[in-house]
């Protein structure tokens, strides 16, 4: 009796075993920026935070601390005004980053990434699509905060330096968004990753001078300033914007935005390989 030969069958290719091109991954991405901001459409209250945000906190530090603070500059409520829009185009660079954590997390709780495990697209083509709208958001959110900020008194007198501003904090904001990438894919949720991101947003927003010069702060808390890429990116907007050194600060916030990214985003693609 002659034993049975059995031709073995190739295995079957999967989308990671299909080297995707450059101009595939592109196509992807592209399809994936227009699925999201076609959810937005669906969903306008997703917007909510990149609407109200700049009109509540400028509102709120103008007018309840603009006054005394103001005076501490030397001035006014005029003064605090052109001290602090530069100071909140930084905190909204790193504020409405976690949006791309707590999107991540409803996609993979809601069964989204199932769906795209199922189709021929590259993965990478989900985490930079994602990236690239979180942009999106936090530009349009910029925009409504020059208007506002306008209407309650600020003074644009050098447009290339708001452009630098926005395209700094635009820097910023991309390798913040690596942390919350990681976050979004670690954790079990949605309001986790938006709890943690504000347990980390808050001590960093806080304590910088993003709101009020530092030099009355306790000695501690100087040092911990000194540190926070927040306050650098802040300092650099105000010189930008208003006048004042820019150097030093526009390259630590640099320097500060390699890092991270070069830190976090190795990790944000492993964790996000391994899950999907």
């Amino acid at each position: 009796m002659s034993a049975a030969t059995v031709t073995p069958t190739a295995p079957v290719s999967t989308v990671d075993d299909v080297r995707i091109p450059l101009r595939g991954h592109l196509r992807h991405t592209g399809a994936l920026i227009r699925r999201n901001l076609l959810w937005i459409r669906q969903d306008p209250e997703s917007m909510a935070d990149a609407v109200l945000m700049p009109v509540i906190f400028t509102l709120l530090f103008v007018y309840v601390f603009g006054g005394s603070i103001g005076q501490a500059l030397g001035g006014g409520q005029d003064q605090y005004v052109q001290y602090v829009i530069p100071g909140m185009i930084a905190m909204m660079s790193m504020t409405l980053s976690q949006g791309v954590g707590t999107g991540f997390s409803q996609d993979f709780n809601s069964g989204v990434m199932d769906r795209f495990r199922s189709l021929p697209i590259g993965r990478g083509s989900v985490l930079f699509a994602k990236i690239s709208v979180e942009l999106m958001r936090m530009l349009f959110a910029t925009a409504l905060l020059m208007i506002v900020s306008v209407l309650v008194g600020f003074d644009i007198t050098n447009w290339g330096g708001l452009l630098a501003t926005i395209a700094l904090s635009t820097a910023f904001a991309s390798s913040i968004m690596w942390v919350f990438l990681t976050l979004g894919v670690v954790m079990k949720s949605a309001q986790a990753v938006q709890g943690m991101g504000f347990l980390v947003l808050f001590p960093l927003q806080f304590g910088s001078s993003i709101f009020a010069p530092t030099n009355s702060m306790p000695g501690w808390l100087q040092a911990f300033t000194d540190y926070n890429p927040l306050s650098t990116l802040a300092d650099a907007a105000r010189g930008l914007m208003v006048g004042g050194p820019v150097a030093h600060d526009l390259w630590v916030t640099l320097g500060w935005s390699v890092a991270i990214t070069a830190v976090m985003a190795p990790v944000a693609i492993h964790k996000f390989k391994s899950k999907s």
